[in-house]
């Protein structure tokens, strides 16, 4: 598509969202049929309107294999901007997922908080997330009000969604893994040590998907 007809489609249909629209088909690429749970961000709370919200909103598909799916929207670029078309990157360049091990989407709210916090974060401080990265919490379980193991979080390249090159740019799907208080330790220590968890949880969890109840750590 070129640039004239990018502006021709943007006046004639107000609705088109073509990064949203490109994030929707590649999770129905990996999960074709399923209906995702979406929750949308309050519109007054919003960035835009003055608020401290910079996501539009989540999807969370439930991969019939134990877990949820998560992934926001709004880190990357979602409407229409004719000033964002043939971008090397959309907007920041990745949009977030999570995979939680749960069967029920309304179980995953707490982790929609999170990863709503670690885009206020980047919003704010202009500092981003990549692959094989940590982020520590502050000793106690990432869903507050549970004595969860799982206190930090790294990332990896989400083992099942591609790489998108949209016509507002790149964009990667950055996804966030839970790690215990020991496993934090031991990155802090090295930071090498980042490299040899992905390595161990990849042998007997190749999905890395977060499981709250786990009560052992690798390292």
């Amino acid at each position: 598509m070129t640039k004239e007809e990018y502006i021709k489609k943007m006046h004639e249909d107000d609705e088109w969202s073509p990064g949203w629209d490109a994030i929707e088909a590649e999770f129905e690429r990996i999960y074709p049929g399923v209906e995702p749970n979406h929750y949308a961000t309050n519109i007054l709370s919003r960035a835009m309107f003055g608020g401290d919200e910079f996501l539009d909103g989540f999807s969370a598909y439930d991969s019939g294999k134990g877990y949820q799916h998560i992934v926001t929207f709004g880190m990357s670029e979602l409407y229409t901007d004719e000033e964002a078309f043939g971008e090397e990157f959309s907007k920041w360049g990745y949009e977030m997922t999570m995979k939680l091990k749960s069967d029920n989407a309304e179980d995953c709210i707490w982790a929609m908080d999170m990863l709503s916090n670690l885009a206020r974060y980047t919003f704010k401080t202009k500092n981003y997330y990549d692959f094989e990265e940590c982020v520590p919490g502050n000793g106690t379980s990432l869903r507050i009000g549970t004595d969860s193991k799982i206190t930090a979080l790294i990332t990896v390249a989400d083992t099942s969604a591609n790489t998108l090159n949209t016509i507002h740019g790149k964009v990667e799907f950055v996804q966030f893994v839970g790690i215990t208080e020991s496993e934090l330790n031991a990155i802090k220590e090295d930071v090498s040590n980042i490299q040899v968890l992905i390595e161990l949880m990849k042998k007997d969890n190749p999905e890395f998907i977060t499981d709250m109840n786990r009560d052992f750590s690798y390292m």
